[in-house]
């Protein structure tokens, strides 16, 4: 399987009761001090593709290997994909949704 660099999405009471519900709860990671994460992967090509569509966006290519500083309406719209899409994989749809 191909390395893949995460966007960690933080979860919530409310969003792991809706993970819960599409049957995707499993997928969360514990993070720190009682936090869940839902890391929702890329391949190198997404990630080139994330960071140019949105300029803000750093990927921490040294230390986590994940993509850092999108909005959070951004973030909102892929946990969104996730919950109605029903998996974890859908950053190709999501480029393609806006444009990339």
């Amino acid at each position: 399987m191909a390395e893949t660099y995460p966007i960690n999405i933080w979860i919530n009471e409310e969003r792991y009761a809706k993970l819960q519900k599409a049957g995707l709860a499993e997928l969360t990671q514990d993070a720190f001090a009682g936090l869940k994460k839902l890391p929702v992967p890329n391949t190198m090509n997404q990630v080139d593709r994330v960071v140019k569509l949105f300029p803000k966006a750093k990927f921490d290519s040294a230390t986590t290997k994940t993509i850092e500083l999108l909005p959070k309406d951004v973030k909102d719209d892929i946990f969104d994909m996730v919950v109605s899409m029903g998996k974890i994989d859908i950053m190709e749809e999501f480029l393609k949704k806006h444009g990339a």
